[in-house]
């Protein structure tokens, strides 16, 4: 049973898939791998927002340039050289990987541009060396069925991939370079998916085509989803990062759930007599001294370290902080995630989870006195350096005086749990402007013929063929599906097997042995021909794979 009734309350859903490439990397001749370890040199940068071609600048980007953090890029040998350090400028663009994403763009049914033209998408966050992410729109139109309607397709881009995190911090971030240049083709559906299950069986769909394409990259990380939803009387969010589509019918539910909830704010604040206006004028209050002896440890040492501590009144938010919009996430989780972000403390504390955290009656009666708190009021406390602080009760009023409004568009993080955490405001206008050093290259007739002649087949072309070589539909599907597909392909070739007995050894006699604890990661490719062409020869009979293998 659904737990929404989606068509009533405007569900609007819509996909962008990711997948890297393999081969070269889009801009240079490095290889489109990642690898860890130490890295041969170390480079620090810093990046800020500057206003694009139209006089404006990026929102996000400004947020990100407001955080004040340097970043440092490992570099390593063979997979990085001066076009990641943005230290010269871009080599001609990796034709193969044209190539590839057209293959995709025409097994999607989309229609190639006649001329791409590659764009600069502002990204200061550090993921990117120039501050700038390149992309080529290559294909637009198209669409995939699911059993809840059809999907249609807006665009396919080629873009290249950001900077691996390595680790971040309030300070700093460091990035793996090896990963920033690797193809990636970005498939965008328009905003027309109306059920979670839709959403799924759509992106499903999108990676199955694109799994048929021998030149993708494949294993963890290599995929991703960003969901883009909005509801009645809501705004659009984008949902960032998604790895498992299993996961995005529960992510779609419980962003419903928070923008119902943030509606629900709206209109109690409303109610209240509450206007968003009231934020400009509240000021924040020293609170230092009430502090100074509090039993709450963080506190205790924060000033001992000549930090402070700056409480700011909320008015008419009282017990609506503690309102649950997720799962285990309340409205005060939505203001520690901005103080989080824009002012890099590590969150706050709010009225209605108070008394707790070590802070007593008296200190709580004291705060209130100072603030000017009514019954219907509520506060936040922050604590840090000045500045930080200042910044943390700017960013806490600004989000409580767009709550008086509605739901705000965001940038939101997928968590693991299903619920999403703030991680900057939706991308403007201005984020894209045109690259100066990549000339526009036409979509030929030719080169569109020679992508029409080495397309592969569709995934359900490629099952109905196994189906006739004898294999069971189910076990069809579940080679198809697998990222192992081009291994069965080239054991069937090579050994002369039947392709179910292939099929069985590759997906179930080698699942079965590794259960038995047996080393599977030491079986080659190779050791899987030798054995099977012994079958194939009536030299030992099949039944004798398993222990040949072991």
């Amino acid at each position: 049973m659904d737990k929404y009734e989606y068509a009533n309350i405007g569900l609007r859903c819509g996909l962008e898939i990711h997948q890297q490439l393999a081969g070269k990397k889009l801009f240079c001749n490095c290889p489109a791998e990642i690898v860890e370890g130490p890295p041969l040199l170390r480079v620090r940068r810093w990046l800020r927002a500057t206003a694009s071609e139209t006089g404006g600048v990026d929102q996000a980007a400004l947020v990100e340039t407001e955080r004040r953090r340097e970043f440092i890029y490992n570099c390593y040998d063979r997979e990085t050289c001066l076009v990641e350090l943005d230290e010269e400028p871009p080599h001609p663009t990796n034709l193969e990987a044209v190539k590839t994403a057209l293959r995709v763009a025409l097994l999607l049914g989309m229609t190639p541009v006649d001329e791409a033209h590659c764009m600069r998408k502002i990204v200061v966050d550090g993921s990117n060396t120039s501050g700038f992410q390149r992309t080529i729109l290559l294909a637009i139109g198209g669409s995939i069925k699911t059993s809840y309607g059809e999907v249609s397709l807006s665009t396919l881009c080629l873009e290249e991939e950001s900077a691996k995190i390595v680790e971040t911090g309030v300070d700093r971030a460091v990035y793996n370079l090896s990963r920033l240049g690797i193809p990636l083709v970005e498939i965008a559906t328009k905003p027309e998916i109306w059920h979670p299950l839709q959403a799924e069986e759509a992106a499903l769909r999108i990676g199955e085509i694109l799994r048929a394409v021998p030149q993708i990259r494949r294993g963890l990380g290599t995929i991703r989803q960003d969901i883009n939803i909005s509801i009645d009387g809501g705004a659009r969010q984008e949902i960032k990062g998604v790895q498992e589509p299993s996961l995005i019918p529960k992510l779609i539910d419980r962003e419903i759930q928070r923008q119902k909830s943030l509606i629900y704010i709206k209109e109690e604040l409303s109610r209240r007599g509450v206007k968003p206006e009231q934020f400009d004028t509240v000021k924040p209050v020293v609170l230092t001294e009430v502090f100074r002896d509090t039993k709450n440890s963080l506190i205790r040492n924060t000033i001992a370290g000549g930090g402070v501590v700056l409480g700011l009144l909320l008015p008419g938010f009282g017990g609506l902080l503690g309102f649950e919009v997720q799962p285990s996430r309340r409205f005060g989780s939505e203001l520690a995630d901005h103080v989080r972000v824009h002012a890099g403390l590590g969150g706050v504390i709010h009225s209605d989870e108070l008394p707790g955290y070590n802070i007593g009656e008296d200190e709580l009666k004291l705060v209130k006195e100072k603030l000017g708190a009514g019954d219907g009021d509520g506060f936040v406390l922050v604590f840090g350096e000045m500045w930080r602080c200042e910044k943390a009760v700017e960013v806490v009023a600004k989000r409580c005086a767009a709550a008086a409004v509605g739901v705000p568009s965001e940038t939101r993080q997928a968590l693991e749990d299903g619920n999403t955490s703030y991680q900057r405001p939706l991308p403007g206008a201005e984020r894209m402007y045109p690259e100066t050093d990549i000339p526009p290259a036409k979509i030929s007739k030719e080169l569109l013929e020679e992508v029409k002649a080495t397309l592969p087949e569709l995934p359900e072309e490629r099952m109905e063929r196994y189906v006739r070589l004898g294999l069971p539909r189910e076990l069809a599907r579940k080679v198809v599906c697998s990222p192992r597909v081009g291994v069965f392909e080239e054991v069937v070739r090579r050994s002369g097997a039947n392709p179910v007995l292939v099929a069985t050894t590759l997906f179930e006699t080698l699942t079965s042995l590794r259960r038995e604890g047996v080393p599977v990661e030491k079986i080659g490719v190779d050791d899987v021909v030798e054995v099977l062409k012994l079958v194939a020869k009536r030299d030992v009979a099949k039944e004798a794979v398993p222990e040949l293998l072991s």
